[in-house]
């Protein structure tokens, strides 16, 4: 057994992935694992007597993906008139869900360890739906819990 091949495998399993995107000035991840694919905008039909959160459907190759506003479901300002939001595409158990966002970034790796729990600065329904953050270079990661995101229509 090469000690220096273990080594590596231990410190990466420690190691989560997280797919990466701007709300407004938040730096937003979700699990790297949960995400299907990320799209650019893409036209949407309305859905009537939908949640207020849900932005309409999207024809995806075929398949019905139900567009979810995040800033409306954290209760943040708005899309501006004309923003054409990105697609974080999640894919679940009982089909898929795109995340609407201002802008898609990278894939983030950051070590286990490093996780805090939810800054007193982060308020409102925001609070319940983050489930930590990670302290980087240059910014704050905040954790969403995609499950609860998307279990409000649900209720």
């Amino acid at each position: 057994m090469n000690l220096d091949t273990h080594e590596t495998e231990v410190s990466t399993s420690r190691n989560q992935q997280f797919c990466t995107f701007f709300l407004g000035e938040f730096f937003f991840g979700v699990n790297v694992t949960q995400v299907q694919e990320v799209l650019r905008w893409q036209p949407m039909t309305g859905v009537p007597l939908s949640g207020s959160s849900i932005q309409g459907l999207i024809n995806l190759r075929g398949q019905l993906v139900t567009a979810v506003d995040l800033r409306q479901r954290l209760e943040m300002p708005p899309f501006e008139d004309g923003h054409q939001p990105m697609n974080v595409v999640i894919q679940r158990d009982d089909g898929m869900v795109s995340l609407l966002v201002d802008e898609i970034c990278d894939v983030v790796e950051v070590h286990q360890d490093s996780f805090e729990r939810v800054p007193e600065t982060v308020r409102g329904v925001a609070r319940e739906l983050v489930l930590g953050a990670y302290k980087l270079e240059s910014s704050l990661l905040l954790i969403l819990d995609v499950e609860r995101i998307l279990a409000f229509e649900a209720a």
